[in-house]
């Protein structure tokens, strides 16, 4: 017998797992949508399905922001219901050759900006920016991004008083090392201005095809660690920026002006890069560089249930991993992959097109966090890491 959750939606296949539970794909019985259910133990050491829940909560109605379609308890389970979503911008990334053009990185820029704003203005910052963090949306949000992941991300602003945190120092490194800011790498608590730096970094990942501190080679997670973090404060800005439009170098600068609790002036930064936009002559069409290549519609899911869609031969469907999660199943419930068939048809209703270029990033577990080139998580260097 078919398993419903939230009362009206019909579990299909399972598509992933990792430490966090299991994912399935699942069909809402009457309008035959296709969602992704995210299934966690209320038992488990680290639950993380209902915090997930809650920031997701405090964010809904805000443009790309996945919808929650329903979250709860069912028995000794918790359980998140949440919208589909595209490929990531590290898959995008790849499949476009490891290299954005500056029209496509101008055009995420002014989207990434205003959704970390938003997020902001919502009392939270995100504290892990990176390309596998903003995917793509589906259908006629197919040009929008969004933001996901908020596992690591934490109040800035006190509930009741709304007065900011504190300013503190020998904190542990929380996100992903390779786009962290240079002040948390020195111990510095993160507020809204770390968010925005780390944006610089991915979206200068994105021009240049790779960062200065990629690829260092060290015996010991910490010891990578160090040499990540030696090699990005030693990296003055021009040199970074080098090559790029001075509004990349100009952005940085600012981020590194604002102080620990300053409100960023987010729509100056928007305004630093459209007018780049507008003195190349580009058109904010959306047209991406991944729309230029293989992207091509073939014909939409009929409305027949997931089952159909699951069946039909020419078509596999199946969750896209993350960089780091790739090889520990550490699936994102809102990212989903429709792997075409060789003729490169695509699902014009459930994705943007096909992702197949091979990852060489590290494996790396939210839950527990670890160190290494991208270091996702806390991390300590005494006895209670979590890697």
């Amino acid at each position: 017998m078919d398993r419903i959750v939230g009362s009206k939606y019909k579990l299909g296949r399972k598509i992933g797992s990792g430490s966090f539970g299991e994912i399935y794909l699942a069909t809402h019985v009457d309008t035959y949508e296709i969602v992704a259910v995210k299934i966690e133990s209320s038992k488990t050491n680290h639950p993380q399905l209902l915090y997930e829940a809650k920031l997701y909560n405090a964010l809904q109605g805000g443009t790309g922001i996945a919808n929650i379609k329903w979250c709860g308890i069912d028995g000794d389970e918790n359980i998140l219901v949440i919208d589909l979503l595209g490929p990531s911008l590290e898959d995008l990334f790849v499949y476009c050759g490891r290299r954005f053009s500056l029209k496509t990185v101008l055009m995420l820029a002014d989207q990434m900006i205003t959704r970390i704003e938003f997020m902001h203005s919502k009392g939270y910052l995100h504290r892990d920016i990176k390309p596998d963090n903003f995917l793509m949306g589906l259908g006629r949000k197919a040009n929008q991004v969004y933001v996901i992941d908020f596992g690591l991300a934490k109040r800035y602003r006190d509930s009741t008083t709304n007065r900011h945190i504190p300013y503190r120092e020998n904190k542990n490194l929380t996100g992903t090392a390779r786009y962290a800011s240079r002040n948390t790498h020195l111990g510095i608590e993160q507020s809204r201005r770390d968010d925005l730096e780390s944006i610089g970094y991915v979206l200068l990942y994105f021009l240049r095809g790779s960062l200065p501190w990629q690829g260092l080679k060290a015996a010991t997670k910490k010891q990578k660690y160090d040499k990540i973090s030696e090699k990005k404060l030693s990296t003055p800005i021009e040199a970074l920026c080098k090559s790029h439009p001075v509004e990349f170098a100009s952005y940085f600068h600012y981020c590194h002006s604002l102080t620990f609790d300053q409100r960023p002036d987010y729509s100056f930064l928007r305004r630093l890069f459209r007018d780049l936009f507008d003195r190349e002559g580009y058109q904010f069409d959306y047209v991406y560089d991944w729309t230029l290549l293989k992207f091509s519609v073939a014909r939409p899911v009929e409305a027949s249930g997931l089952l159909e869609a699951e069946q039909r031969p020419a078509i596999r469907m199946q969750f896209k991993s993350s960089a780091e999660n790739s090889r520990s199943n550490n699936l994102h419930p809102d990212r989903l992959r429709v792997a075409a068939s060789p003729d490169n048809a695509l699902l014009q209703s459930t994705s943007l097109g096909r992702v197949d270029a091979p990852r060489n990033n590290p494996t790396v577990s939210k839950t527990h966090g670890s160190i290494d080139p991208h270091i996702r998580g806390s991390y300590s260097p005494g006895p209670s890491n979590r890697i």
